[in-house]
């Protein structure tokens, strides 16, 4: 007589590298949390990209060229830049967060270019600060 026993496999871990392990762990991604899709993170990343676009078209751009005309005083364009830089960030945290829990191939170099802009971003509102205080 033969029994039939129904092995099932253990569950597997990822394994992931240090680095990775610390940049989820910085995100708060959970690291029993569920794979995101492929889908999910490039959708992100659109959507932060459309963002960080908008704001340096209206800092840039549509600020310099309106203000005067419409007679806005000297600290609208830096507080709505201080507006606009923090949507930008959060977009830009939330697309790498996608991105690390899809375990997309190009998680480093999206968090690459998107810390440098917040970077950049930081700096910017430092500035814009300083224009509305004085």
């Amino acid at each position: 007589m033969e029994s039939t026993l129904s092995v099932t496999p253990a569950p597997t871990r990822r394994v992931r590298g240090r680095a990775d392990q610390r940049m989820r762990r910085f995100l708060r991604i959970p690291d029993d949390a569920p794979r995101t899709s492929i889908l999910a993170a490039n959708h992100a990343l659109g959507g932060s990209i459309a963002i960080s676009g908008a704001r340096c078209l209206v800092t840039y751009v549509l600020i310099p060229l309106v203000a005067p005309v419409l007679g806005l005083s000297g600290t609208v364009g830096p507080v709505v830049g201080l507006v606009l830089s923090v949507v930008s960030t959060v977009a830009i945290v939330f697309a790498t967060r996608r991105f690390f829990a899809a375990e997309h191939r190009w998680r480093w170099a999206y968090a690459s270019v998107g810390g440098a802009i917040v970077v950049f971003l930081l700096v910017q509102s430092l500035v814009e600060v300083v224009a509305v205080i004085s």
